[in-house]
């Protein structure tokens, strides 16, 4: 399978400029995509062209990843339905740092060699009139008004000199590694179709260059939403931002109508092996095996394989695995979003299993507790008691700062000892 066929396959093509022509080109062709420094992080929606990169550079192709060290300080409207504000260049240095490092450690994982640019380092250089004359002027505002990002922008709070100059920026970095890189394909997202043509049009008319470009999609869920979007907000590709465990259990957490495209776009599992994991899905979906293939894969990548094996021993705990061992740091992390109470270790010395549901509301009452207790339905640290009236002293659990309480098969309560 040719890369493009590939690319296709795993649904990370929407627009060509030159179907043909693309297959057409050897090994050996650079090629670039470009990252917005407007985050400290990489989130999840930029492993998307990092995938697509790390596939083409499978196929022979050279990748050159670019950081909008300049444009990033104009503010991409692709979008954005609004002006973003405008970033103090430390911060926009301090977060391309942040990103590449990250980029980096994903390729290298994947073995492939990539070379990082920054486009403030020959857009600083320009001087005003120059650019006006050598780029400007290959643009009609009539072609830049057709574009759909100026049009959306326009027809709602309008859009500022600044990023409408944003398109000419983006189209003279294609020109500028072109000429100085020999590299003539570009790509990014959907939404930014406009701006990557753009470039097509300004090597053609300046130096009549042949070059080429292709967009992958708007990635959704099967109900329509942006992906990459969790209940606590944006998923990021930093553990100190969002942690292996989490990033684990969001992908785990797929969706069966979502996973089998998940698996195509985040995973380097090739169609037969895809194939088996939705006849499985299809055939015994209980058992989740693309799901867990999902997240163990993507989180190898992008955090490490101990990373990896920290977050499925943290998954284990919500099935009732041993706690014992697993640092307090964790058990926050793991258990962030279930009742939590507070409690000082002189009362807690005085409570039972019993007095501690009841104090931490984790019943409705002392003699619900009891029957819980009777029935093998109380676990404190994924251990089973049977003695509701066990001092919690007895148990060994005050020495903790913090231990867990389950009732039930999925009802868990953090207790804090003050």
């Amino acid at each position: 399978m040719d890369a493009i066929t590939n690319l296709e396959w795993r649904g990370l093509i929407q627009d060509c400029s030159d179907w043909e022509g693309m297959r057409r080109l050897p090994a050996g062709e650079k090629f670039y995509v470009g990252i917005d420094p407007t985050a400290p992080s990489l989130q999840i929606g930029n492993l998307i062209p990092l995938m697509t990169a790390i596939h083409l550079g499978r196929h022979g192709f050279l990748p050159i990843i670019l950081f909008g060290g300049a444009t990033g300080a104009i503010g991409d409207p692709s979008g954005k339905s609004a002006e973003r504000p405008l970033l103090p260049r430390e911060t926009i240095e301090r977060n391309i740092a942040g990103q590449k490092a990250q980029a980096r450690t994903i390729f290298e994982r994947c073995d492939l060699h990539v070379e990082f640019v920054d486009n403030y380092e020959w857009t600083a250089q320009l001087k005003l009139i120059d650019f006006l004359r050598d780029i400007g002027k290959h643009f009609t505002v009539n072609y830049m008004l057709s574009k759909e990002v100026i049009k959306t922008r326009l027809n709602g709070d309008g859009i500022s000199f600044a990023e409408f100059s944003y398109m000419l920026l983006q189209s003279h970095d294609f020109l500028h590694l072109y000429q100085t890189r020999g590299c003539r394909i570009q790509m990014g997202g959907s939404d930014q179709w406009g701006n990557v043509t753009a470039g097509l049009e300004l090597i053609r008319k300046k130096i009549q260059g042949e070059a080429y470009a292709f967009s992958w999609p708007l990635l959704l869920n099967s109900r329509g939403v942006k992906f990459g979007k969790s209940e606590s907000g944006t998923l990021w590709l930093s553990a100190d931002l969002t942690s292996p465990f989490k990033f684990h259990q969001f992908f785990l957490n797929s969706s069966d109508q979502d996973v089998i495209k998940l698996l195509k776009i985040f995973t380097f599992l090739d169609q037969t092996e895809i194939a088996n994991l939705e006849e499985s899905l299809r055939t015994c979906p209980e058992k989740r095996e693309a799901q867990k293939t999902l997240a163990d894969a993507i989180c190898a990548l992008v955090h490490g394989e101990q990373a990896l094996e920290d977050a499925k021993r943290g998954a284990q705990v919500l099935f009732g695995g041993s706690l014992k061992g697993v640092p307090i740091s964790w058990l926050e992390e793991i258990f962030s979003e279930v009742p939590s109470a507070s409690l000082p270790l002189e009362h807690l010395k005085e409570m039972s299993v019993v007095d501690l549901l009841a104090a931490a509301q984790a019943v409705a009452s002392k003699a619900e507790a009891k029957r819980l207790a009777q029935s093998g339905g109380i676990y404190i640290n994924n251990e089973r008691i049977t003695d509701g009236m066990a001092r919690l002293s007895e148990l060994g659990v005050l020495d903790q700062k913090l231990f867990v309480v389950r009732t039930g098969k999925k009802s868990y309560h953090l207790i804090r000892v003050e």
